[in-house]
C-alpha cells in the first residue's frame, strides 16, 4: 500500500509540475477532431523503483460507440522490470560498492495489450483536460535474466551469477555488482497474461501535441513461480498499481 502512494504522490507532483499553469477545464462538447493519438512515455509501479520501464499506446477511433460514448481502439506496449519487495541494496565491506542483497535473477517483461478506451470528459478545442477509462488485455513475455555479481578470489576478480551459496562462502567474496548486460544470453522465457484498468488525463497544449498520464491497476500472471530472490516467498501472480507519464501527436 505505501508503495502505491508513492506512484500516485509521484504522478501528482508531475502533473502538477507540469500542467500545474494550465486551467483544467472540464467540459462534454466542442472536442477538437482527431481520429488517432500516439503517444510515447516512461512508467513507473509499486513493483519497480521511480523509473519501472518505457511504454508506447496508440488508440485509434471506432465508428460505433459505447454507452452512447466515443471509443477507441487501442493498443500499448510496455517493457518494465519487476522487483521482489524484499529487494535491498548492500554495501560490501571491502569495496564499499553496492549490489542488491540476495537477488539471483532479474524480471524483465514484455507487455503487447489489445483493448477499448472510452471518452468519459472530452476536452474543447483550445484548453483542458480530456479523461478516459481504459481496459486492456494481452499476454506477458518474461525475461528471466541472472543477476551478476563482482567477486573476488584471492588477488583475482571475476564476474559471475549469483548463487545463495556465495552469501556464506570463505573464499569467494562479493565485492559489487556486475555489469547489467551481463547474462542475457542466459535469460529464461516464460509467457503469462495481464489484465489492466486504467483512468487516463489527456492535455493537448498544442493543437496536435497531447501529453498526460496514466494511472491504473495491472494483473498479471505466469504458468510458474518466477525465482527472483531463493530462500523467500516468489510468486507467479503479480499485482500493481502504476502510471505513466506520457507525450506524443493527435491525428
Amino acid at each position: 500500500m505505501k508503495s502505491l502512494h508513492k506512484v500516485l504522490w509521484v504522478s501528482a507532483g508531475l502533473w502538477l509540475l507540469l500542467f500545474g499553469s494550465t486551467k483544467a477545464q472540464m467540459t462534454d462538447s466542442d472536442e477538437d477532431n482527431y481520429s488517432s493519438v500516439t503517444t510515447y512515455g516512461v512508467t513507473t509501479n509499486t513493483n519497480s523503483g521511480i523509473l519501472g520501464g518505457f511504454a508506447f499506446r496508440q488508440a485509434k477511433l471506432l465508428s460505433g460507440t459505447l454507452f452512447g460514448k466515443k471509443q477507441f481502439r487501442y493498443l500499448s506496449l510496455e517493457v518494465v522490470n519487476v522487483k521482489h519487495p524484499k529487494e535491498i541494496q548492500a554495501q560490501t565491506p571491502i569495496s564499499g560498492s553496492r549490489y542488491i542483497y540476495g537477488k539471483q535473477n532479474y524480471l524483465f517483461v514484455v507487455r503487447p495489450q489489445y483493448g477499448r478506451e472510452i471518452t468519459l470528459f472530452r476536452r474543447n478545442a483550445d484548453e483542458g483536460i480530456a479523461i478516459n477509462a481504459i481496459l486492456a488485455a494481452g499476454p506477458s513475455i518474461g525475461i528471466i535474466k541472472p543477476y551478476y555479481v563482482q567477486v573476488s578470489y584471492g588477488n583475482q576478480t571475476r564476474n559471475i551469477p549469483y548463487r545463495p551459496a556465495l552469501a556464506s562462502s570463505p573464499t569467494e567474496n562479493i565485492i559489487g555488482s556486475g555489469g547489467f548486460f551481463q547474462g542475457f544470453g542466459q535469460s529464461q522465457l516464460t509467457v503469462g497474461v495481464n489484465v489492466k484498468a486504467a483512468v487516463s488525463f489527456e492535455l493537448s497544449a498544442f493543437r496536435n501535441n497531447t501529453t498526460g498520464v496514466e494511472i491504473g491497476v495491472l494483473a498479471e500472471a505466469f504458468p510458474k513461480e518466477i525465482v527472483i530472490i531463493p530462500n523467500t516467498t516468489n510468486r507467479s501472480f503479480f499485482t500493481s498499481g502504476y502510471a505513466t507519464l506520457f507525450f506524443g501527436t493527435k491525428k
